[in-house]
């Protein structure tokens, strides 16, 4: 790719001019910290590349061809835009399903349903640890009747629901099934997506419920039965993201991401399935944050990443197979609360990152998320950026625009290279789960959060409003506010539920779970038999917790 006598003639032109035009210009020669902590050198030439090796057909190639560096499709935004996909939830289903349709009206393409904590931890809405918490961060979904009223008037076969749920994605699949099944969809057409990425639970954000082996087995049990029965559903959507939000460096944020995608694909290998039968359903989503330029380089180093261990390490022949496709997210944890009206700057920087790097879909955080939950002003000003980068600004005209930039194709390299070998010495200490229950990958991520804080405490990470440029003004004051009378009206949905539905059936499906539980059988046939028996998520997963225990963190200082 390079010829070396005319590399050598830049290195000798770059020694020059940093001893003459450049010197005594310390900013001009010296390197500084990126955003996720890489060297960043002050300027690069073509003799950067050459020293990293690069070559173009081998590392940077063409779009829609292995590796993937450039995107995952031949023509990427050219031919279809990113999904613009916002994520919602809050008060009741109602109020969810009414959000929801105001969205979809106004342009959004794609729905992400966010639920309340409880039941995320596999709780309902009556449950006295749920105090406080019903509706809050998300839409309680208690049984199969909550996602009837969430999806009323909205049928599967016009959308493709993200869900950002976990420990209990298996239940809340099996309630998609049985809805799509009375909304007369074939499940073949059945499209849309669960997160079902346990492992980072257990990393970052903590909304696990069972130890790691009986969680993985319904990972796996979703993937089998996804492969057999729901061919367009995307049966898990490997989340890098809440490691960055949590504190973990952009390093982190790559090779944990795709340790837990590891340890997933060698699952259901050993649960006897060939890997080009699932490898082309599996899906990532990963954090856009403020540092254009690296971030974007990051996208391209996963796909390279990715493309690369199915290839060479699991065998895979499909193209699909190799193809990294993945959504992003706006970095949460760059909303300011003060002079929040900042954010909406800072996420169309955000927003500007994933689309360079190539992501398939986009959520925009609202300016005020780090004061409440959006309002409809909030969110549709979210929306409006994603659609005026896309319609306005040109980025989306060529593909992948940042090919070629000496700085933007070392940066992918080291970002490459980084990443690959924090995956290696995880994988030298017994892989992610050990490191999970070791308590060290949560050590790496709060090691790293204390030195951020640090940093902005100390003035050496500037954070414009909060460390530099702070002045009074005040918060927005026209924020979303939780209606606390919501709980009482979803405990008293509740309560009729269990009144009216058929308490023989409901106890046979129960007993049905435990047995399955208690084998090595795949849970979802059962699960989806309990939700339309009308169980409720806390029943079903206090049955669960009754076998497989629950999981007790390791304690990291």
């Amino acid at each position: 790719m390079f010829d070396k006598d005319r590399v050598e003639e830049i290195r000798e032109a770059r020694s020059r001019w940093e001893a003459g035009t450049a010197r005594g210009t310390g900013d001009a020669t010296a390197s500084f910290r990126s955003g996720g902590g890489l060297e960043v050198k002050p300027l690069y030439t073509p003799a950067d590349l050459a020293d990293r090796g690069v070559d173009h057909l081998r590392d940077v190639g063409f779009p829609g061809e292995y590796p993937y560096t450039r995107g995952i499709y031949p023509s990427m935004y050219r031919g279809r835009l990113w999904t613009m996909r916002q994520y919602a939830g809050f008060g009741t289903a109602r109020e969810t399903n009414e959000r929801f349709r105001l969205m979809l009206e106004r342009g959004m393409g794609g729905i992400n349903v966010a639920f309340d904590l409880p039941t995320q931890h596999g709780y309902d809405s009556d449950d006295p640890r749920a105090a406080g918490e019903v509706g809050k961060v998300g839409v309680p979904v208690d049984s199969l009747r909550d996602l009837e009223a969430l999806f009323d008037g909205i049928p599967f076969a016009d959308v493709s629901p993200a869900n950002a749920i976990n420990a209990p994605a298996a239940v809340i699949l099996a309630m998609y099934v049985a809805l799509a099944e009375r909304q007369g969809l074939p499940l073949a057409r059945l499209s849309g997506s669960t997160q079902n990425d346990v492992l980072k639970e257990f990393v970052a954000r903590g909304t696990y419920i069972y130890p790691p082996a009986p969680s993985i087995r319904l990972v796996t049990d979703i993937i089998e039965y996804s492969v057999a029965h729901l061919p367009r559903w995307n049966f898990i959507n490997v989340c890098g993201y809440h490691v960055r939000e949590a504190g973990g460096t952009l390093v982190h944020e790559v090779a944990f991401a795709l340790a837990d995608a590891i340890t997933y694909v060698e699952a259901a290998l050993a649960r006897g399935l060939p890997v080009d039968a699932f490898a082309p359903r599996f899906a990532f989503n990963f954090t856009a944050g403020t540092h254009v330029l690296e971030e974007a380089a990051k996208y391209r180093a996963m796909r390279r990443m990715w493309a690369r261990i199915m290839r060479e390490r699991f065998g895979a022949q499909k193209p699909a197979s190799s193809a990294f496709r993945t959504g992003a997210g706006t970095a949460a944890h760059q909303l300011t609360a003060q002079q929040p009206e900042n954010n909406i700057v800072r996420v169309t920087l955000h927003s500007l990152a994933a689309i360079l790097g190539g992501a398939q879909s986009l959520h925009t955080a609202a300016y005020d998320e780090a004061l409440a939950l959006p309002t409809e002003r909030s969110v549709m000003l979210a929306l409006r950026t994603q659609q005026v980068l896309a319609y306005e600004s040109g980025a989306a005209d060529v593909i992948d625009p940042l090919a070629g930039s000496y700085y933007v194709e070392s940066m992918t390299d080291e970002i490459e290279a980084r990443a690959t070998a924090l995956i290696a010495d995880i994988e030298r200490a017994g892989g992610m789960v050990h490191a999970i229950e070791s308590g060290w990958a949560q050590q790496q991520i709060a090691n790293a959060a204390w030195e951020y804080q640090r940093e902005v405490e100390t003035g050496e990470r500037v954070i414009v409003g909060v460390n530099r440029f702070a002045g009074d003004e005040t918060p927005v004051q026209d924020i979303h506010r939780h209606m606390e009378d919501c709980v009482a009206e979803q405990v008293a949905a509740l309560e009729r539920l269990r009144a009216a539905r058929d308490r023989d059936r409901v106890a046979r499906a129960l007993d049905a779970l435990r047995a399955g539980a208690a084998g090595n059988a795949n849970l979802m046939p059962v699960l989806v038999d309990t939700v339309k028996a009308y169980a409720t998520v806390g029943e079903i997963c206090g049955v669960l917790r009754e076998v497989f225990g629950e999981h007790h963190a390791a304690q990291v200082y």
